[in-house]
């Protein structure tokens, strides 16, 4: 099973595909991000976001697709234009005819690194570990979606066995 990991973001929007092999593993097949200027107007930064995760789509041909969902945090400005930025990306999904499971920080923080606390180092390094690579995917958001990736495939995997039980 082949699942894209989103972290939204209207200036970087991370993207990671992993593939869950067949004897378990999981092994990342690429990832990066997206970027788009802060001097281009915000609807074109939209659209570029969208047209980005779509052409990432049907490259790379995912079964299913997960994105973090957003926390308001204290600047709403941040919050309403990341929250543009992730309505494009769920439409570029669902245009695209994927599955969309969704994930907050505490529980991609909890399947990764085992602590629903855990900082934003300890779920990096995990990544890197879980997927064995030499370095810690950068940038960030990057390693965050790679992050958002592997959460879903274990949803996924603890979906099916409770469906085969």
């Amino acid at each position: 099973m082949l699942a894209l990991g989103i972290d939204p973001g209207i200036g970087i929007t991370g993207y990671g595909f992993v593939r869950e092999r067949d004897d378990g593993g999981l092994e990342h097949v690429t990832y990066g991000v997206i970027k788009t200027p802060p001097e281009m107007p915000l609807p074109e930064r939209l659209q570029a976001i969208y047209a980005g995760v779509d052409a990432l789509v049907r490259e790379f041909e995912p079964d299913s697709a997960a994105v973090e969902k957003l926390l308001f945090g204290r600047n709403v400005t941040t919050a309403m234009a990341v929250g543009q930025a992730r309505g494009v990306t769920l439409l570029a999904l669902v245009d695209n005819n994927l599955s969309i499971d969704e994930y907050t920080p505490a529980t991609i923080k909890q399947a990764v690194a085992g602590y629903g606390n855990a900082n934003k180092g300890q779920v990096q390094d995990m990544v890197r570990l879980l997927l064995n690579l030499d370095d810690i995917p950068r940038p960030d958001d990057a390693a965050d979606a790679l992050a958002v990736a592997i959460t879903h495939l274990y949803a996924s995997r603890h979906q099916r066995l409770i469906e085969d039980s």
